[in-house]
Parts: C-alpha cells; sequence; structure tokens
C-alpha cells in the first residue's frame, strides 16, 4: 500500500525487538523508509528490550465529518493527528462528505482508505453527510462512490422510518444485491451501516463485504458471516450511546427508542457471539460525529473483554492490516510501527505509554 510522499532519512537498530504478534526477540533495522534486511549505517541504536506493534488501525473512522456534516481541511488534519497521537496508522473512512483525497499527499498523517460519500435514501438519515438517492438509482451511485474511492463504498443499511416509528432497511434486497455485485464488478468491496435485525439480514445475504455495528445480528446471520469472511466492524464505544439516541426519540417514537435499548442490552451478547463464530471482527471507534478521534484504544479495551487481549490487538493491528491489504513489519515494508518497553498482550494499559511512534521510517 502505498499513501504520502515524504523521503525518510532516518535510521534505527533496535537490538532486541519482538514483533507483535511474535514472541522472539530480534533485530530490526530501519532505513530508508521501510523495514531493512541489512544493518544500516549511522543508524540510532535502541538497546533496550521492546515489544512492537505495527501501526494501529482505526477501521471505522470520519476523516473531514463533523457533527453539521463536512468540516474544513485544518479541522480534518486537526482529526487524523488526533488519531496519530494514539498510534493509529492506517485509517478506513468509513463516508465523509468532504473529498479528503489530498490526506494521500500528507506524509506526516496516517494513510487513509476512502469509501466515498455515504449513501442514504432523501430524509432517512443524518442530514449534510449522505449522497441521497432513490432505489432505482442506487447501482449507479456505488459505481461512482466506488471509482471515487479506494476500495470501498458506503451503504446506510438502516435508520429510523419515521411513518413506521421504528428502524427500517433503506434498500429493497434484490436491488441492494445488484448494487454490491456492481461495486464488485469495479474493484470495490461494500460496507454498510446497520443497527436493526432486516438490514443486516438482507445485506448478508446479498453477499455483502462488511457490517458495520452489527447490533442486529441473528445466530443465522453470524453463522453465515463466518463461513463466508464476511467482516464485522462493531464500533463498541458507539454503542454506548445508543440508551441517548433512545431517550432522544423516545417522546415522538417510543417504538423505535425500546428497540434501541433492547440493541443496547444485547450488545455483548451479540457482538461476542459473532467473535466466538469466527467472524473476522476489527477495531473502529466511528469518529466525526458523536466518538472524538483519538479514542481506538477505548475500542480496544472493549473488544478485549470480549475476545481477550491479544485479539482485541490483533483487531486493531495486525489482523487489520492484512484485511485491508496494508503492511505489516516485514522486510521492505513501510516502517510503521508503535514500540513499547512491554509487552501490550500482558497489559493493554501499555498501549497508552508507547516509547516511540515510527511512521514512515521516521520517529514523530
Amino acid at each position: 500500500m502505498s499513501n504520502g510522499s515524504n523521503s525518510p532519512t532516518e535510521r534505527y537498530h533496535f537490538t532486541r525487538a519482538v514483533i507483535l504478534p511474535g514472541s522472539d526477540a530480534q533485530e530490526l533495522w530501519v532505513a530508508d523508509g521501510v523495514v531493512a534486511d541489512a544493518p544500516a549505517d549511522d543508524a540510532v541504536t535502541i538497546s533496550d528490550p521492546c515489544w512492537v506493534l505495527p501501526g494501529l488501525v482505526d477501521a471505522h473512522c470520519h476523516i473531514g465529518l463533523g457533527p453539521d456534516g463536512a468540516v474544513d481541511r485544518d479541522t480534518a488534519t486537526a482529526q487524523a493527528q488526533a488519531d496519530l497521537s494514539v498510534g493509529v496508522m492506517l485509517i478506513r473512512d468509513a463516508g465523509s462528505p468532504a473529498d479528503t483525497r489530498w490526506v494521500h499527499d500528507q506524509g506526516e498523517l496516517p494513510r487513509l482508505l476512502r469509501s466515498g460519500q455515504h449513501i442514504a435514501r432523501a430524509k432517512r438519515y443524518l442530514r449534510n453527510i449522505a449522497v441521497e438517492v432513490e432505489p432505482e438509482d442506487l447501482v449507479e451511485q456505488v459505481r461512482r462512490e466506488a471509482r471515487s474511492g479506494d476500495g470501498w463504498v458506503k451503504l446506510v443499511g438502516d435508520w429510523i422510518d419515521r411513518s413506521l416509528g421504528d428502524l427500517a432497511r433503506l434498500w429493497p434486497a434484490d436491488v441492494a444485491e445488484k448494487a454490491i455485485d456492481a461495486a464488485h464488478e469495479e474493484g470495490a468491496r461494500v460496507t454498510a451501516h446497520c443497527f436493526g435485525e432486516e438490514s443486516v439480514a438482507e445485506l448478508v445475504n446479498a453477499g455483502i463485504d462488511c457490517i458495520e455495528h452489527g447490533t442486529g445480528l441473528s445466530d443465522d446471520i453470524i453463522d453465515t458471516m463466518a463461513r463466508r469472511g464476511t467482516a464485522l466492524v462493531p464500533t463498541m464505544i458507539n454503542l454506548d450511546n445508543f440508551p441517548d439516541y433512545a431517550t432522544a426519540g423516545a417522546a415522538k417514537f417510543p417504538r423505535y427508542a425500546s428497540h434501541m435499548l433492547d440493541l443496547h442490552a444485547r450488545r455483548h451478547g451479540t457482538i461476542g457471539a459473532a467473535i466466538e463464530a469466527g467472524v473476522p471482527v476489527y477495531s473502529g471507534t466511528d469518529a466525526g460525529t458523536v466518538v472524538a478521534h483519538g479514542r481506538v484504544i477505548d475500542e480496544i479495551d472493549e473488544l478485549a473483554k470480549l475476545g481477550g487481549p491479544e485479539f482485541a490487538l490483533g483487531a486493531a493491528s495486525w489482523g487489520a492490516r492484512h484485511w485491508l491489504g496494508a503492511d505489516v513489519v516485514t522486510t521492505g515494508a513501510s516502517a510503521d510501527f508503535v514500540v513499547y518497553s512491554e509487552d501490550p498482550r500482558q497489559d493493554l494499559s501499555t498501549l497508552r505509554r508507547p516509547t516511540l511512534r515510527v511512521l514512515r521510517g521516521r520517529a514523530l
């Protein structure tokens, strides 16, 4: 994966580095921005034992989006810097109304995989965020977003339907399947925001590649996802906000409020069942509107409660990077990693005490 331009000149030699998820100490060389396979002249030597974690991933993040819609470039830069400050070096942007292609040229910011703009129906999602189309135009809009993004398309799978007073799908199942097929023809993968039961079942059966949130998953759909390798990014720290969403809608939409509270009450059981079944699960914060940037370690903590520390670290580092086609710490790879003085698998609070962050071969 190539993203961002600079010409690193810093060189490092770690004499006793444990490169996660491994367990054996080894020498690690960094030169000219990449992990080197031979000693580098004039390298800075770090002889203390250390644990090296491939750069963290926020796989559901919104660079360029704020509570009121698109934000300016300075604000988007600050968002990316907040994520980088905690070790996030790769972001899958799960939809933004701002054109953030310029981030690709910023060597001092995390790498960015853009999903283009959310696709929703008129008056069926938050204002000023999505491109709004009706079902008959969904396939063509998906093609547009696939061509303008970095390999991903983001659908809004469900949202409150005010005429029903509850969550409801946005797209007929047959139309969604055609749209997913169209994205695949364009070389893109598709993900979707899904809170409730109906939309997630139909979209998984339609061949979608990933589900965001997934609180409405049934055991049958979990089994289907595990069998097909359909990914899940649950955004646990955003699910904690469901009671607030319910309270905000309770007066006008009591059925919706009750539904959201029920989804919230069983969220740990639902996501835990997906992990246990072998669904590929990755870390994502949903930063950009109600969640602040720079909280991926909070998300890791929540995932660890369900799958354990090493599972959570993989979901936010080496596993997520493999899923997104990004480098880990191997010879010739871009040197993007975080260094710790202790093994974070033994104590996740270590993630909050890095000794060094290296991005594209340069210490930050």
